[in-house]
């Protein structure tokens, strides 16, 4: 038995959508703009950010699918739908994104030991144009990304892109007024190193989702020590909190009562229990089972 307290707004999933979309076309542009630019100009760190930029547009491309399914109704095969498709879309990215630092790294290491003259005027014009697409992305997708995984990780891509541009446009201006070639490969490294912080830290959240772990912002024993003040409830135990996604928080227990209760009046108890729990503590779906002297174990985790 449980209640649903969560509500999706359409507009804001639609909007979301919407602008996914059009951020996929501009980062298309400006990889394409600046693998050109690369290769005519020879810099590293600018075909990095073109490869990161690539890296974006596939996972945009990951994003947006996963948007979409992530609307499609339960059936009768799929009784959570696609609710999960964008916590697994988060997973792709981040792991995409230490994947690229990697290679990154490795192409810098080389540079640095066969460094090679650029044409750092190219360098600094499709560093300009790359902070502007993606600055523009980012401004689109900035609201999405609050409260939503896959969001988070398709803005995480591309503000480190417009990151990546900034320090790729003061290298070109090294470069140029100094003749510095090696900063080049010192801000692939950097960025490089970037993209494994933020990938690593959004790998973390996804995992924990995807592995059903207790969300970080509850404590199981909290809330077993605030409903056991109930008064008809007796123990609570065999309890499992896990994250469907972003908005759904799952609680599931065994309810031991101190008498043979009737449904109307555990209804009653089951009603304040998913007030307390969602008012508290952010669960929106609550599964009691109740029992009344069935010898199982009582300790509030359970291995099943």
């Amino acid at each position: 038995m449980g209640h649903d307290h969560s509500h999706t707004p359409h507009s804001h999933n639609d909007l979301k959508g919407k602008n996914l979309f059009i951020s996929i076309l501009l980062n298309v542009i400006i990889t394409l703009a600046q693998v050109i630019g690369g290769i005519l100009s020879g810099s590293l760190s600018l075909l990095s950010d073109a490869l990161h930029n690539f890296s974006d547009v596939l996972s945009l491309i990951i994003s947006y699918i996963a948007s979409l399914l992530s609307k499609r109704k339960a059936t009768s095969n799929k009784t959570f739908g696609y609710k999960r498709a964008e916590i697994i879309a988060a997973f792709i990215n981040s792991s995409a994104l230490i994947v690229v630092a990697a290679i990154l790294i490795f192409e810098a290491i080389q540079r640095f030991i066969n460094p090679v003259p650029i044409k750092s005027g190219i360098v600094i014009w499709m560093a300009l144009l790359g902070i502007l697409v993606n600055g523009f992305s980012v401004l689109l997708l900035r609201k999405g990304a609050h409260g939503n995984m896959n969001m988070r990780s398709a803005y995480l891509h591309l503000f480190t892109d417009m990151l990546a541009s900034i320090a790729v446009l003061v290298g070109g201006l090294f470069m140029k007024y100094f003749a510095f070639f090696w900063v080049d490969p010192l801000l692939t490294v950097l960025i490089a190193f970037y993209l494994i912080y933020v990938g690593a830290a959004l790998l973390k959240d996804a995992t924990r989702v995807l592995m059903l772990f207790t969300p970080n912002t509850i404590e199981v024993k909290k809330i077993v020590a605030v409903l056991s003040k109930l008064e008809l409830i007796k123990n609570i135990h065999h309890v499992h909190i896990w994250q469907l996604n972003e908005q759904e928080i799952h609680l599931e227990a065994h309810i031991d009562f101190k008498e043979d209760i009737k449904l109307s009046q555990f209804d009653k108890v089951l009603n304040e229990i998913e007030e307390i729990v969602f008012n508290e503590f952010g669960v929106n779906h609550v599964n009691i089972q109740p029992e009344f002297g069935k010898c199982d174990s009582k300790h509030v985790i359970v291995q099943d």
